[in-house]
């Protein structure tokens, strides 16, 4: 599997039961991962684009994909607090508040720490977006893979919400991603993003998680 070149042939299809995924499949969908390559799964707010975060040409083409610039801040998805907790600063405020919140559909951008390459965070502020989603498929892949995802919400330029079929995807990318993990439709509504950087919580998006416990 490792010398496979990804990004240059049809995406691999993993149809996933969405409460109780085949480890199989997720072992196939984290075999694409490790190998560099970029996949398109669902979380508790809608479908992502997820590689790697030491895969470069992951992250580029999903910038390619997304018509991104380097200003856009990746979301690092974790698979439980004691991993977000590496990645970045935490006081105890923001330790009670988010931990009470997860897992749950809130993105938060935090101070990195080391842990997180120089290239994934903010430029100026060294500040990265963490979360943990409450959905088992993602979850399942994140704690296989053993280290979060670097991942961004699957919105298309000119489009006004995500994709949220599997077979849509799939169709509309299919040379574009190396795998689309399939676990029907959870949504179009992205995270809450709660910016907790100044020292308290600034709620800069609201989305699927409720704003008013962080307002």
């Amino acid at each position: 599997m490792g010398t496979r070149r990804y990004g240059d042939g049809m995406a691999r299809y993993l149809d996933v039961h969405p409460h109780d995924p085949q480890p199989r499949l997720i072992s196939q969908a984290v075999e694409v991962l490790r190998g560099g390559g970029v996949i398109a799964y669902p979380t508790d707010s809608c479908y992502a684009l997820g590689t790697t975060m030491g895969s470069h040409d992951g992250a580029e083409r999903i910038r390619r994909l997304r018509h991104l610039d380097d200003r856009h801040h990746f979301t690092l998805v974790c698979a439980d607090f004691a991993q977000l907790g590496q990645l970045v600063h935490l006081d105890n405020a923001a330790f009670r508040a988010i931990k009470s919140a997860t897992p749950g559909p809130y993105t938060f951008i935090l101070q990195a720490t080391p842990e997180v390459p120089r290239r994934l965070a903010h430029a100026k502020k060294r500040s990265v977006g963490v979360r943990i989603p409450d959905h088992p498929v993602a979850a399942a892949i994140v704690r296989e893979l053993g280290e979060p995802i670097l991942s961004s919400s699957l919105l298309m330029p000119g489009h006004e919400w995500p994709m949220t079929e599997g077979w849509q995807i799939r169709e509309e990318l299919d040379h574009d991603l190396d795998a689309v993990v399939d676990a029907g439709d959870c949504g179009t509504t992205p995270t809450t993003v709660v910016d907790w950087t100044s020292g308290s919580p600034e709620v800069v998006r609201e989305g699927a998680g409720d704003p008013d416990r962080f307002q």
